[in-house]
Parts: C-alpha cells; structure tokens; sequence
C-alpha cells in the first residue's frame, strides 16, 4: 500500500453500491476507509474498514475525528422506507433523515474543510430520481433532494478552494435493497433501457468525479437512469 495513494471515506462500503464504489477505487489504485455498521465484504490491503452507526451523531463525530487527510468522501450509505399518506412510517422517515442527510452533513462538516485548506477535495452524494418526486416514497424522495441542496451550497462555499460536491442520481439499482421487505408494495421502475443500473456503473461514474478531469464539474446533480428522465 502507497503512503503517496489518495484516500477515499466510503459510506455503505458492505454493500450494494457502496461496496461497488470502494472496490471500483481500490482497483485504481486509492486507499478506501469504509464506513458501516455492517460486518466488512470488502477485502484488500489498501481497505480499512471503520465500524460506525451512521444514525448516530456522536458516533459519526468519533469515527470522524480520528480519520486522516481525505482526499474524497463518498456518502452512499442508505435505507428506502415507504408508504402513501396516511400510512407514513415515521420512524423510518427519521432514520432516512438521520441517514442520508444528517450522517452527510455531520461528515462534510468534519471533513471538507481540511480539503479545502489543502486546495483540493471531492465530495460525491449518492442521490436518487425519486428526489423529484414519487408517489408512496415522499419521506425518502425528500430525503435525496435535500443532498441536492446541501451538494448545491456547499459547492458554491469551497469552489475556488479546488474542492467540488456533487450529486449522483440512479434509478433503480440492482441491489440488495430490491429484496427489503420494507418496500413491499412499491415495486422498482425499470428505466426504458430494459434493465435496472448496475452498481458498477454508478461507480465509474464517481470514478471519474472524484478524477482530476472532473474539476471544473461542481454543484451538479448527474442522473444515471437508463432513460428514466427523458420524457415519455
């Protein structure tokens, strides 16, 4: 392992896409810290993995103040709850909340401003289509719009410090959140290109945002959808 390699903090490393991202770095050469309180999937001499609560707040503030320089934050972690008005799952809109945004917010808030002092950094939130919206998934579709506007302002605070923030949107992914019992009832949308996103894709395209021939690209929010935006 290269003390020269750039280091990466990966949420949601034990599966799904976030696993796909850390491995997808690993094989380029990175160094990955996984952040999860799942058990480790991922094995490499470059991948240490770090076990935290990310619905936690005080577990995130101890994980984050012991994490060296990092280069690159990825917050891919993530849970879908449903459910139509009047059968809302308040419970699991708070923990979405707590999750997806608080978790973001708490990290970024540890750790961008050592990228910007330094010149340099890249921040990638792993959003959603439904952020513009979706019937029965109104707590979690508003939870991944809120990435959008935090990627959005905080892109605007460290732009000319050479560090950017940006959004990746799929539409369905083939993972293991498909088979939730959670989501019974809100069955996914295959895009028109037949089949849902495969991880691997997502995480070349984080691939290349955290590259440096991404750094004129900041504040954006980058659907990978198989055609699910296009008008139909």
């Amino acid at each position: 392992m290269s003390s020269n390699a750039r280091h990466a903090v990966v949420t949601g490393s034990s599966s799904g896409i976030g696993r796909s991202i850390a491995e997808s770095l690993l094989a380029g050469g990175w160094r990955v810290t996984g952040l999860d309180v799942a058990q480790p999937t991922v094995v490499h001499p470059s991948f240490t993995h770090t076990p935290v609560n990310l619905a936690d707040g005080t577990d995130i503030a101890r994980v984050a103040a012991a994490l060296p320089g990092v280069d690159a934050l990825v917050h891919a972690a993530g849970v879908l709850r449903v459910g139509p008005l009047g059968q809302l799952d308040h419970a699991g809109g708070e923990l979405m909340w707590r999750l997806h945004v608080d978790a973001a917010t708490r990290l970024a808030d540890a750790i961008v401003p050592g990228m910007a002092q330094r010149g340099q950094g890249r921040v990638v939130f792993i959003g959603s289509r439904v952020a513009q919206g979706m019937a029965g998934r109104g707590q979690y579709a508003a939870t991944k719009a809120a990435l959008i506007a935090l990627a959005r302002s905080w892109a605007a605070e460290v732009a000319a410090q050479g560090v950017t923030v940006n959004v990746v949107s799929p539409a369905a992914t083939a993972t293991g959140m498909l088979n939730d019992p959670a989501r019974q009832g809100s069955a996914p949308r295959l895009p028109p290109i037949g089949r849902l996103i495969e991880p691997a894709e997502i995480a070349a395209l984080v691939g290349f945002l955290l590259s440096e021939s991404a750094a004129a690209i900041t504040g954006q929010d980058i659907a990978i959808c198989g055609g699910s935006s296009l008008a139909r």
